[in-house]
């Protein structure tokens, strides 16, 4: 299966068409929606190495998400097929449950695009804190949908921050990165510290996060979160019920759950 146009298919974009930096609030719109973010090859543990070939199969050919090392490559591979200047970089969450960086260190990747002479920080695989548009480095806020974001500088490299809407009213830490341009063949160690490290939140319990046209649904083994215009509503599951939910709310085979 050829990326490019199956990505277009996925996203329902003509073939052919020009993505130019203008229509990437549109683009990383239909990439959120399109491409949960989830860990289910990590609990079952059929995951393969993060090749463009694999990323292809898992989720364009058989309609998966993924992770951030998986699903901000997807969308590198896309962007640099569509003559976008673009390059993979390494990042480490905050963990505001502890309140400190993550354990598992540097085991976030995102996108750094130029364009003229200007650096943007672009993401499609932060869960429900995707700013939804590019996000200059240069400290210009920008606003969409999901709150408000911006990039500041922090030790000699630069961090994400962000006020999710509805749910924020203080500018809070999302991930430290800096510039330097990562070798894909990082991202099999990322995958690995995921899948093994006692510290990754990743490997414990299944979850499912997805943004839709008025704001996230989330999925874990024992709830349900629908999150509407900044509210939240939890509801209980058995856990019997997840492979249904997962299915028809998020589009997993059974395979992958």
């Amino acid at each position: 299966m050829e990326l490019n146009q199956a990505f277009r298919n996925r996203l329902g974009l003509p073939a052919g068409s020009t993505i130019s930096f203008e229509q990437l609030d549109e683009l990383l719109e239909r990439t959120a929606s399109a491409f949960p973010f989830e860990n289910f090859r990590v609990l079952t543990g059929l995951t393969k190495p993060v090749t463009k070939e694999n990323l292809t199969e898992k989720m364009l050919a058989g309609n998966e998400g993924g992770l951030c090392y998986e699903l901000n490559p997807l969308l590198y591979h896309f962007l640099l097929e569509n003559h976008l200047n673009v390059k993979l970089v390494r990042g480490m969450v905050y963990d505001h449950h502890n309140n400190c960086f993550s354990r598992t260190g540097r085991t976030h990747t995102a996108i750094l695009l130029e364009h003229d002479s200007g650096q943007y920080l672009i993401d499609t695989g932060f869960g429900g804190n995707l700013p939804l548009k590019p996000v200059p480095l240069n400290g210009e806020v920008i606003s969409s949908r999901n709150g408000e974001f911006r990039v500041a500088e922090f030790s000699g490299e630069y961090l994400l921050k962000m006020k999710l809407s509805g749910r924020d009213t203080e500018w809070k830490k999302g991930y430290v990165f800096d510039s330097r341009e990562m070798l894909e063949s990082e991202l099999d160690e990322m995958q690995d510290v995921i899948c093994h490290s006692e510290f990754s939140p990743f490997n414990k319990k299944p979850l499912a996060v997805k943004i839709t046209d008025s704001g996230t649904v989330t999925l874990t083994d024992t709830s349900l979160t629908r999150t509407i215009n900044g509210r939240a509503e939890k509801t209980a599951i058995q856990p019997e019920v997840f492979a249904h939910l997962a299915k028809t709310l998020f589009q997993l085979n059974d395979k992958s759950c």
